[in-house]
C-alpha cells in the first residue's frame, strides 16, 4: 500500500511539474534570424534548469514570477524535426520533458508577395460580415455569447462567412482583405471588435480555428488575392491569460496599475515636450480594459516579434496593419518592425498613425528625413493618409472653392507629398471601422460617392475601402461604433436583403456596386495608376484636374465639385495633353475631344484614358 502511495505521489509530482503553455508552439528551421526564444509556462517551472541535447542554448531567463522560463536557442544548422527539452531539478535529474517541433520551411517563404499600390484593400469586421457557420456563434469556454439583437454584442460572423463570399469580393475587384483582429478576445462585452486580445496564438473559436484562418489564406491565394492581419502591439485585453499572471511587473506599463493615455501623439517627437506628457501618451493605457504593453522590455518585444513572424509563416500572410502604431514605445516598435522586414524584406506593414498633419504622419514612415533629424527611423513601410480622409469627409458638400475650401483642400493635401519617403506606399481611404460612414455623411448621394471612390482609386498610394461602402451602407458615428459596424445584408440566414448577389440587391445597392466594381477592376491592370507620376492643376471654379502618367500612357481625372455645370478650355493642360487628341471616359465609355471645351455636370467625375 505504501509503495502504491509513493508511486501516486511521484506521478502527481511529475504531472504537476510541466509546462502548461509553450510559445511559440512550434517554429521553423532555416529562418533568417536563427535565434529563437521559447517561453515555457507552468507552476514553479523556474526551479528547473532546461537542457536540450544537440542544441545550443544561448540564454535562460527567469523572471520574478517562478511560473516562467524563457529559453533562447540557436537554430542555425538545425534540421527540421523534434527537439526534446529536459527540465532538470537541483539534483540534475530530469523532472519532466517537453517536446518541441522545428518544421520544414517552404523555400519561397521569405519572398513575400506583399500588398502594394497595385492592390485594393477591403477592410471588414468579421463578426459583422457574414455568418458562414452558425454552430460556432457561441463558445462554452468564452464569456460573451452571440446575440444579434444587441448592437454592441457578438453577431456571429466568422471566417467561414468570409470564405463563402470570396467570389463576391473577387467580382467587386478588391485584391486584398484586411480583417480586424481574429485572435481570441474574451472580454465580457464588446468583444466583437477583437482589439482586446486574450490569446495571440489562437483564433477566437467564435470565428473558427487556426486551421480555418490558414484555409482562408490559401483560398485567397487561389484567386491571386492577399491577406493582411490586423496586429496589435500596443496592448492586450484584461482577460489575456498572461495579464492574469504577469511574467514581470514591467511586462505592462504601471503607474502603478492603470493610468489613461493622454492620446497626444505629438509628444513622441515634440522637442519641447515634457517627459511627463510624453510618458503619459506612450505608457498610458488606451482604455482601462486594455493593459498597455511595455515594448522597452526585451522579453515583451521578443514575444511580440516572434508572435508576428509565427503568424506570417504559419498562415502565409501578405502584410500587417498595425493598430495604434504611434502609441507604442517608439524605439521598441521600430525594432519590432525592422525585425519583421529583415526576415521578410518585401513584407509591407501599414501603421495606424492617426494624425492630422502630413509632416507628423511622414515622421513615422521608413527613412523619413524629418525623423532623421532626431536620429530616428521607424522602419515602417506605410502610413495611413488621414489628412486626405479629413478632406474627403467634408469637401463634397463644399459647392464653391476658395483659398482653402472645396477641391483646393484635396489639392493642398498632395502638395505635401514631398514629405513622404515613399508616397506610393501610403494607404488612402474614405472611411474605416473607427470613422464616420461616408454614405451617412453624404446621405447616400451617389454622385458624391462616385467622386470620392474615383479619387482614392486614381491618386497615388494604396486604396482601402470599408465593407458595405460598395452597396451604399451608412451608419451614424454619433450613435456609437455599432452603427458604423452594421451587419452586411445577406450575411445571415433569414436576411430579407442579400447584397452578396445581384438578384438580392436593391436598385440603389446595385448602382453603387456596379460603379465600384467597374472602377476597381479597371484599376487592377493600370500600372500608370499604381506607380505613375502625378501632375495636378489648381482647382478652378471647384473643378479639379490631375493626370497620372508614365512613359507609356496617361490618364486624366476631372472632378466638378460645384453645384453648377462647368465648361472649360483644355488649353491650360497643354503640358499633359500635347501628345493626345482624345480621351475615353472609363466610367461612361464616351470619347472626349481634347481640342474642344469640356463641359461637366454638377458633382460629376470623368476618368479619361488619353489616346
Amino acid at each position: 500500500m505504501k509503495k502504491i502511495f509513493y508511486l501516486l505521489l511521484f506521478s502527481c509530482a511529475f504531472t504537476f511539474a510541466q509546462a502548461n503553455r509553450v510559445e511559440p508552439p512550434f517554429w521553423w528551421s532555416g529562418m533568417h534570424n536563427p535565434e529563437l526564444q521559447i517561453m515555457f509556462y507552468g507552476k514553479n517551472i523556474a526551479q528547473y534548469q532546461p537542457v536540450c541535447d544537440g542544441v545550443v542554448i544561448n540564454n535562460v531567463i527567469k523572471t520574478e514570477n517562478p511560473n516562467y522560463v524563457f529559453v533562447t536557442i540557436d537554430t542555425k544548422g538545425l534540421p527540421a524535426g523534434e527537439l526534446v527539452f529536459d527540465f532538470k531539478n537541483s539534483k540534475n535529474k530530469t523532472a519532466f520533458s517537453e517536446k518541441y517541433m522545428l518544421k520544414e520551411r517552404k523555400e519561397e517563404a521569405s519572398q513575400k508577395n506583399s500588398f502594394d499600390a497595385s492592390d485594393v484593400i477591403y477592410l471588414l469586421m468579421p463578426d459583422r460580415f457574414a455568418n458562414g457557420n452558425p454552430d460556432n456563434d457561441t463558445s462554452k469556454e468564452l464569456n460573451e455569447k452571440a446575440d444579434r439583437s444587441q448592437p454592441n454584442g457578438r453577431h456571429g460572423g466568422d471566417i467561414e462567412g468570409i470564405i463563402k463570399n470570396l467570389d463576391y469580393l473577387e467580382e467587386l475587384g478588391v485584391t486584398t482583405i484586411w480583417s480586424t483582429p481574429l485572435c481570441e478576445d474574451n472580454d465580457k462585452g464588446y468583444s466583437y471588435h477583437g482589439y482586446a486580445q486574450s490569446d495571440v496564438y489562437r483564433i477566437d473559436p467564435r470565428y473558427g480555428t487556426n486551421e480555418d484562418y490558414v484555409r482562408l489564406s490559401a483560398e485567397l491565394k487561389k484567386r491571386d488575392m492577399k491577406l493582411v492581419m490586423d496586429y496589435v502591439t500596443n496592448h492586450w485585453g484584461a482577460e489575456h491569460w498572461m495579464y492574469k499572471d504577469l511574467p514581470s511587473y514591467d511586462w505592462i506599463h504601471q503607474f502603478p496599475g492603470y493610468s489613461q493615455s493622454n492620446y497626444r501623439m505629438t509628444t513622441q517627437f515634440d522637442p519641447n515636450a515634457s517627459q511627463t506628457d510624453a510618458r503619459q501618451c506612450m505608457d498610458g493605457w488606451f482604455v482601462p480594459s486594455m493593459p498597455d504593453l511595455d515594448q522597452s522590455n526585451p522579453l515583451v518585444l521578443n514575444y511580440l516579434t516572434q508572435n508576428a513572424i509565427w503568424w506570417i509563416e504559419y498562415a502565409n500572410l501578405d502584410g500587417f496593419r498595425v493598430d495604434t502604431y504611434s502609441y507604442n514605445d517608439k524605439e521598441g516598435i521600430a525594432k519590432w518592425t525592422k525585425a519583421i522586414t529583415d526576415e521578410y524584406p518585401d513584407f509591407n506593414i501599414v501603421g495606424e498613425v492617426w494624425m492630422h498633419d502630413q509632416a507628423q504622419m511622414a515622421y513615422w514612415q521608413k527613412d523619413s528625413k524629418i525623423a532623421a533629424i532626431q536620429s530616428y527611423n521607424s522602419y515602417l513601410p506605410s502610413v495611413m493618409d488621414f489628412t486626405l480622409h479629413d478632406a474627403i469627409g467634408g469637401v463634397f458638400n463644399e459647392d464653391h472653392s476658395g483659398w482653402d475650401a472645396g477641391m483646393q483642400r484635396v489639392y493642398d493635401n498632395f502638395t505635401n507629398d514631398f514629405l513622404y519617403p515613399n508616397v506610393n506606399s501610403i494607404l488612402v481611404f474614405m472611411e474605416n471601422h473607427d470613422t464616420g460612414r461616408f454614405n451617412e455623411i453624404y446621405k447616400g448621394d451617389f454622385n458624391k460617392y462616385k467622386m470620392a471612390l474615383t479619387l482614392i482609386a486614381t491618386v497615388r498610394g494604396i486604396p482601402q475601402i470599408y465593407y458595405g461602402s460598395e452597396i451604399g451602407m451608412a451608419g451614424d458615428k454619433g450613435k456609437g461604433d455599432a452603427d458604423i459596424r452594421r451587419d452586411f445584408p445577406g450575411g445571415w440566414n433569414g436576411d430579407s436583403n442579400n447584397a452578396f448577389t445581384k438578384s438580392g440587391r436593391t436598385a440603389q445597392q446595385q448602382q453603387f456596386f456596379e460603379f465600384t466594381s467597374k472602377m476597381l477592376n479597371w484599376r487592377k491592370n493600370k500600372e500608370v495608376i499604381h506607380n505613375g507620376k502625378t501632375t495636378h492643376y489648381l482647382p478652378d471654379n471647384n473643378v479639379y484636374v490631375y493626370f497620372r502618367h508614365n512613359k507609356k500612357e496617361s490618364v486624366m481625372v476631372v472632378m466638378n465639385n460645384s453645384n453648377e455645370t462647368r465648361t472649360f478650355s483644355t488649353a491650360r493642360f497643354a503640358e499633359n495633353i500635347k501628345n493626345y487628341t482624345t480621351g475615353t471616359d472609363v466610367i461612361t465609355g464616351k470619347k472626349v475631344n481634347l481640342a474642344n471645351e469640356i463641359s461637366m455636370e454638377p458633382k460629376s467625375v470623368m476618368v479619361l484614358e488619353l489616346k
